[in-house]
């Protein structure tokens, strides 16, 4: 278990993280959400011992992780950090890099791990292609596979899948994360995008304003988001009456109290993001065609809970 006691971090006389505590049990999958400054990457590097605390403590088992005050060399054996800068070998090729940390005593183990891990990150093809060849995207999947290679204990992986176009993303991100749930490893993701957390974390947390804002399962904060940050992660949304009501939950009736006068619509695949105006105040729902500007219409509120 990895657990972080009243974190607290600065960057010289700068606040960042604020009496931060959370634990993550083996094999779990934890998120980290918030806003661009919210300090989710800072969280990520003072967890791997980057960064030397301020105040508070972070435990994995009896082993306190500790910065570069106190180690020479940055890190844990246990635990392995996939950064947005990926680190490789440009020269050599995407097998080798893959392979690097791996024993070459046991070379026909190395070789069936390796080639375990290509097809983990999709990459078969490319095992004999130089890095520097490769797109970012390609890159992210080189620098993820050879992060699991030594199969770590704790990963933990900073926006993960960002430079992976939507081709291969949805794949992936389901190829990754099922591996870490069969061989038991806990990963911690900082990430900007909802699809990394929604059907794959167990649990997640919200940095705002140098601190903790929620600790909840994906759900239970979707379901009943407490700001307007929190809901603004998962859909499009209004706020009505001082609630916050997300656009999948307003539809177009008859008649009611809440009568808008439509603005735009939006494509967006299976529906249109309509976006109107109610009292001033942007509303935003979804409908299933488009609807002709300065339209009024009536809406109400759907409980999808």
């Amino acid at each position: 278990m990895l657990q972080v006691k009243n974190l607290s971090f600065s960057y010289k006389e700068t606040p960042v993280l604020n009496n931060i505590s959370f634990s993550v049990k083996p094999g779990e999958h934890l998120s980290i959400i918030g806003e661009s400054g919210s300090g989710k990457s800072t969280l990520l590097k003072v967890l791997y011992g980057k960064y030397d605390l301020n105040e508070g403590n972070i435990y994995r088992k009896e082993t306190e992780i500790l910065g570069p005050k106190f180690n020479l060399v940055v890190g844990y054996d246990f635990m392995k950090y996939v950064a947005q800068e990926f680190d490789l070998m440009p020269f050599t090729s995407v097998a080798e890099n893959i392979g690097k940390h791996l024993s070459n005593f046991y070379p026909e183990e190395k070789q069936e791990r390796t080639k375990e891990l290509l097809e983990i990150v999709e990459l078969t093809p490319f095992a004999n292609t130089k890095v520097k060849l490769l797109s970012g995207g390609q890159k992210q999947r080189v620098a993820l596979a050879r992060a699991l290679a030594n199969t770590p204990e704790i990963l933990l992986l900073d926006e993960p899948f960002s430079h992976i176009d939507n081709f291969k993303k949805q794949s992936l991100r389901r190829n990754v994360f099922r591996y870490l749930k069969e061989k038991n490893i806990a990963c911690i993701v900082a990430t900007h995008d909802k699809e990394d957390v929604l059907g794959f974390a167990d649990s997640m947390i919200v940095l705002n304003n140098k601190k903790l804002l929620a600790h909840d399962k994906p759900e239970s904060l979707y379901r009943n988001p407490k700001t307007p940050l929190i809901a603004a992660f998962f859909e499009e949304f209004s706020i009505i009456s001082n609630e916050i009501v997300y656009a999948s939950r307003l539809q177009v009736v008859e008649n009611s109290d809440l009568e808008v006068t439509v603005k735009n619509s939006y494509f967006k695949g299976s529906y249109y993001l309509i976006e109107a105006v109610w009292n001033n105040e942007n509303v935003y729902f979804e409908h299933r065609e488009a609807i002709n500007r300065n339209t009024k219409t009536c809406l109400s509120v759907v409980d999808k809970k």
